[in-house]
């Protein structure tokens, strides 16, 4: 089923609309969980000569979804932020004074958090919306979210761009391992989180 998928997304590299939809999926990846590392490969691979292209607007979208991401998180500290603090299942699970204790280490560490969870598997919503709930100054959010969004995506296009068809041969051969290791990764990560 995977590999279907895979296939059809190759075949909507060249269609008219496929510029929007790549944007579109970067854009809810910041907000929701949308694994889009597989569909900026795709793109790359289909048309090596445009992937410094896709890394840009996969840059700007993934940010430009950061930026909603606070957005919607500042809003709902805003409108329930204390009732949810307040909730006895919430203090029960994470008392008051942990979580302004957590949240001061988060604003003291808050380059690192994003610049982490940018870059790496750690999913980049977590940090959208935490940094928004959290208060986090949006200024340096936005930037280190451009320098680890960046590094990211155009680390992916660049490698693309010099080992194109090697990879994708590589990626063809070997998909259904690669899919099963890539969600194998996703879930290692949050569980190291968690712990």
């Amino acid at each position: 089923m995977l590999k279907k998928l895979y296939d059809w997304l190759g075949s909507q590299v060249h269609t008219t609309y496929a510029t929007p939809f790549f944007c579109f999926l970067f854009y809810l990846e910041a907000i929701f969980l949308v694994p889009v590392d597989p569909i900026l490969i795709l793109y790359c691979l289909e048309d090596r000569k445009q992937s410094l292209y896709y890394a840009a607007l996969a840059t700007l979208s993934s940010v430009l979804g950061g930026i909603t991401g606070y957005m919607l998180g500042s809003y709902l500290w805003n409108i329930a932020g204390q009732q949810i603090l307040d909730f006895k299942v919430i203090t029960y699970i994470l008392p008051q004074e942990t979580f302004y204790y957590l949240k001061n280490l988060y604003h003291q560490y808050a380059t690192w958090a994003i610049l982490i969870s940018g870059f790496t598997p750690i999913p980049y919503k977590a940090a959208t919306l935490s940094a928004g709930f959290c208060k986090l100054p949006i200024i340096p959010f936005v930037f280190f979210s451009c320098l680890a969004r960046g590094a990211r995506f155009f680390l992916v296009a660049i490698t693309i761009r010099i080992w194109g068809q090697s990879i994708k041969a590589f990626i063809d051969k070997y998909f259904n391992l690669l899919s099963i290791l890539f969600i194998t990764l996703i879930f290692v990560f949050i569980f190291l989180i968690k712990r």
